[in-house]
């Protein structure tokens, strides 16, 4: 990792950078599949999992059947900690829910907001090396409370044409509808065009590699919303000399064992917290499985010497992480004067893991700075908010004259002429 010792506000650039890649090439790739998956549906995908999956599928639905049987390989502990986790999550999201107010703006005109929920929306779950049955719970269950009718999952099946058991016992537990064995940027076409087994949907939520955020954003431009622009994981970790250095390497490398694109940093005031937690890294990094992929990330990512708990904020603000974890003495009041962060954790006991499974939160958090103007997953994600409005005659004459003015003002004669022949019904 990268020291930074003191850094002028004028390198705090080149310090909130992430790693770039080269996707110039793989855009070429994912349009080609998208296409293909577009004019010619679930042949299509099934040639796509043959070849990218290693898979040779009769059919891409997951049945009943193979729930059940999936489901009874689940040990009971694990349904234990994924039901605790699920009733977290609904209590987080089930207080979410919107309260519709009418407003009377003047006498006779009153407006109110209805929250409607999608109709259709997408789930799609990574099932390589790490099978994320948790990001099951995250995307479905506020998806079942905001009351989508339809929710569709997408995740890649193990060369025997299986779908781990968790992810299934996951879906089931949160209320999916249908499950298909499609994984990559065909799962994101299939979505996002429909095919013969597979319905269109409305919106597409989860991550993925980069050519799945690829397909995802291209997508989106003209066929179907996404949640939100995704790239690779992240965590910021702000430290003093009261933070315990083990808990911060732990965070660290909990984060960079997502992959070799992943980055994490360290803002401390301490130089001691850097020492110590250097030693820490090398020390757990050897006992992590992900290992080779923890180190890789590791070489993108920094520890900075600060001079102050404000200059901490301040970088942190500007890096604006998915994940942000305040190890200070001072930590709650450290925290209100945050503005750009994913997912905020309070406390050196408040390890990232709590909100990626079962604290309640929601782990699917906007990166590479879009916190600075983008939500994590939440309630509102699967809903569509509609406005009404309803003018009695006494509402036309409060604000009849004003909308005639400013349509005579922007040259739009019809707009004005639709309230004048309304104030004239009144007095004729």
């Amino acid at each position: 990792m990268e020291i930074i010792t003191y850094p002028d506000r004028r390198q705090w650039s080149s310090i909130i950078e992430r790693p770039r890649l080269d996707i110039s090439q793989l855009n070429d790739t994912v349009s080609k599949v998208l296409n293909d998956v577009r004019l010619n549906g679930d042949e299509a995908v099934k040639a796509y999992e043959q070849k990218f999956d290693k898979v040779s599928l009769a059919s891409l639905s997951v049945t009943e059947t193979e729930i059940n049987d999936a489901c009874e390989l689940v040990s009971d502990e694990l349904k234990s900690a994924i039901n605790l986790a699920h009733d977290n999550i609904y209590k987080f999201h089930k207080a979410q829910v919107f309260e519709q107010r009418k407003i009377e703006t003047v006498p006779g005109v009153t407006c109110w907001q209805k929250s409607v929920a999608i109709e259709r929306v997408g789930l799609y779950i990574p099932g390589g090396t790490a099978p994320l049955f948790s990001t099951v719970l995250m995307l479905a269950v506020p998806a079942k409370i905001a009351g989508c009718n339809e929710i569709v999952l997408c995740t890649p099946p193990d060369k025997s044409g299986n779908v781990h058991p968790a992810i299934l016992y996951a879906a089931r537990t949160a209320g999916v509808s249908k499950i298909f064995k499609i994984g990559g940027v065909q799962a994101i076409a299939a979505m996002a065009y429909g095919t013969e087994s597979v319905p269109k949907v409305f919106k597409i939520f989860g991550p993925g590699n980069q050519y799945v955020m690829a397909a995802k954003q291209q997508v989106s431009i003209h066929d179907t919303a996404i949640d939100m622009p995704a790239g690779p994981s992240e965590v910021c970790v702000i430290a003093d000399e009261s933070a315990c250095p083990s808990f911060i390497a732990a965070d660290l490398l909990s984060q960079a064992e997502h992959g070799a694109d992943s980055q994490v940093l360290l803002i401390t005031t301490s130089q001691n917290i850097i020492d110590n937690v250097q030693t820490e890294l090398e020390k757990q990094l050897q006992m992590l499985a992900r290992r080779d992929i923890a180190s890789k990330a590791l070489d993108n990512s920094k520890l900075v010497l600060v001079k102050s708990i404000d200059d901490a904020v301040a970088l942190s603000n500007a890096y604006a992480p998915e994940h942000l974890i305040i190890q200070t003495s001072d930590s709650n009041e450290v925290a209100e004067r945050i503005i750009n962060a994913g997912s905020v954790f309070i406390g050196k006991y408040a390890c990232e893991s709590a909100g990626d499974y079962a604290s309640g939160t929601n782990h699917t958090l906007p990166t590479h700075g879009h916190a600075t103007a983008y939500s994590g997953v939440n309630l509102d994600s699967f809903c569509r908010k509609i406005t009404f409005q309803h003018l009695t005659v006494q509402g036309i004459q409060n604000i009849g004259t004003a909308v005639e003015l400013m349509a005579e003002a922007e040259s739009l004669d019809a707009h004005k002429n639709a309230m004048t022949i309304r104030l004239s019904s009144i007095t004729e």
